[in-house]
């Protein structure tokens, strides 16, 4: 299946969520499959810390679901984080891991999990989260995103995805730090609270 027409199916169960993203072509293709949630979204540049932000926005705001849309070699990078949830159990986190099994942003070698022995839904499951699932179809897709987003312990769906990109995707014109102060001031907004207020200096 392909990660856009994932995307699709859960950026139209979304509305008042909090989304963290991986970096590479996802970035693109999420904000457009999800207009909507472009203020509530915000991606991660490094490799291994997608699900942790998560993770730390699901501790700090308990009130409200999060959204962690990590890569198989993100995941890779930090399988602690699978313990983590595992010990803490967030209610609010509902984590994807789109498994194309390949690091797609530089040329396409494969990660650990195109080998055919590595299964990071059993990896996530055997660190204690129960709710830990692999979807290799749409259908499958989203009855996890209905399930997941429901939960009230944290819930993993490894969806297998092609490696490929969507072709003649808008890409989005804003760089790191511009996402940054867009995420915040929502956050901001949305919780009525103040995150990076005026500096001494102006």
């Amino acid at each position: 299946m392909k990660r856009y027409d994932c995307m699709k199916l859960l950026a139209a169960r979304l509305k008042d969520e909090l989304v963290i993203l991986s970096l590479g072509a996802s970035v693109d293709e999420w904000y457009n499959a999800a207009p909507h949630m472009r203020e509530a979204s915000l991606f991660q540049q490094q490799l291994g810390c997608v699900t942790p932000q998560a993770f730390g926005l699901a501790a700090g705001l308990p009130h409200r679901r999060i959204v962690s849309l990590d890569t198989d070699g993100g995941m890779m990078f930090n399988l602690g984080i699978l313990a983590t949830l595992g010990n803490e159990q967030p209610k609010n986190l509902f984590v994807v891991v789109w498994d194309n099994e390949c690091y797609q942003s530089i040329g396409g070698p494969p990660t650990h999990t195109a080998f055919g022995r590595v299964d990071i839904a059993a990896i996530a499951r055997g660190a204690g989260v129960e709710n830990a699932y692999t979807a290799r179809t749409l259908e499958e897709f989203e009855a996890h995103c209905e399930a997941g987003l429901k939960a009230d312990v944290p819930y993993v769906v490894v969806a297998k995805v092609a490696g490929t990109v969507q072709p003649d995707i808008k890409r989005k014109h804003s760089d790191g730090r511009e996402d940054k102060y867009i995420f915040v001031r929502h956050v901001e907004a949305t919780e009525g609270i103040v995150i990076m207020g005026p500096s001494e200096h102006n």
